[in-house]
């Protein structure tokens, strides 16, 4: 099978419409199991300890694969997050499986 130009051109727009996808990103700190009674006396001021230390790496998730770690920083008032180790390709892979 011949790959032409309109059939090439046609896979471009095809990636150009994938490209503008819009895909949820969740920075997570840390996650926690709790009794429902804990989660039924959770009340305003409640505060609820999680199980890292301040300067251990966060998880950046994309569309709920896990993708990335990094580090929390501020960027003019804002939280943002310094990438530093993104997963092995073939982590990415497995976990669309």
């Amino acid at each position: 099978m011949s790959d032409t130009s309109a059939d090439r051109l046609a896979d471009a727009r095809n990636i150009d419409l994938l490209l503008d996808i819009q895909l949820p990103v969740i920075v997570r700190f840390s996650s926690i199991e709790m009794t429902l009674q804990e989660i039924l006396a959770i009340s305003t001021g409640s505060i609820i300890e999680l199980d890292k230390a301040v300067n251990e790496p966060v998880e950046i998730w994309i569309n709920n694969k896990l993708l990335a770690h990094g580090e929390v920083v501020v960027v003019d008032g804002f939280y943002g997050v310094r990438i530093t180790e993104i997963e092995s390709r073939d982590a990415r892979i497995r976990s669309l499986a």
